[in-house]
């Protein structure tokens, strides 16, 4: 079995959001695990994370990753590094061509950007304390540095959880709030009135188009529901715990 990613329409350039589905990994980490971080034989992670740079047309040594920390800082990708030697940090932006950018998630937001025109891509890993802070700004931010244009990128929301499958505190919500007064379509009751339900991508949406970008995607991929294609920690959490594996979502400048 060979990965099958999903990918969006909007998005004119090699890319793949990536489901558990097609790996090598066993046990609690079936099959497509890429979370280097994870418990997972490294080997099986490795391969699974080759096979998933093929699949979008990406060489196995240019796909790059992160040591994800759910803030904002966004690098700048001139060269591949190692496996698992990735900086400290929730977003990249490159120029260079044959540069993989990969995201891994188990319920965060994979945002992926790209601007074709000027050869600009980016991609955000966005929970919602990294969305709220500003990760995405960050993101486009560093895009625009390289030379894209806000009135040309394109971003595409991924799997992740959805309003459904997304119970928070008001904790939560007065943060969402705190930082975007406009948010409140985003947070509806749940089932008590000191509980809510939040819209994880349509936040990410809004974030977006407040940013101004308006050709913006939404895949309708709730993770924590749907448990034969994605890893979750809300349903593992819920589950009582255990190990977890992540799937990855890729955007790549195929030299």
């Amino acid at each position: 079995m060979i990965p099958t990613p999903l990918r969006s329409p909007i998005l004119p350039i090699a890319h793949g959001f990536f489901t558990r589905q097609g790996g090598v990994s066993t046990g609690p980490y079936a099959t497509l695990n890429c979370s280097l971080s994870s418990q997972d034989n490294r080997d099986a992670v490795l391969q699974n994370r080759a096979r998933a740079a093929q699949t979008v047309g990406a060489d196995a040594s240019a796909l790059v990753g992160l040591m994800q920390v759910h803030g904002t800082v966004a690098v700048q990708v001139t060269e591949a590094w190692a496996p698992g030697a990735g900086p400290r940090a929730d977003a990249m932006v490159t120029d260079r061509p044959g540069i993989a950018l990969g995201i891994v998630t188990a319920d965060c937001a994979p945002v992926l950007l790209a601007d074709p025109h000027a050869g600009v891509i980016g991609a955000a890993h966005a929970g919602w304390r990294g969305a709220v802070a500003g990760v995405i700004e960050a993101t486009l931010s560093g895009m625009i540095g390289l030379g894209a244009s806000r009135e040309r990128v394109v971003a595409a929301i991924g799997p992740c959880i959805h309003r459904r499958s997304y119970e928070v505190g008001d904790d939560l919500r007065q943060a969402v709030l705190a930082a975007s007064p406009d948010a409140t379509d985003c947070l509806t009751h749940g089932r008590s009135d000191e509980r809510w339900q939040f819209d994880l991508p349509g936040y990410c949406r809004m974030r977006l188009a407040s940013a101004g970008i308006t050709g913006i995607d939404v895949l309708d991929a709730d993770t924590a529901a749907d448990e034969a294609r994605f890893f979750s920690h809300r349903r593992r959490t819920l589950a009582g715990g255990g190990p977890i594996g992540h799937q990855i979502s890729i955007v790549a400048l195929i030299a």
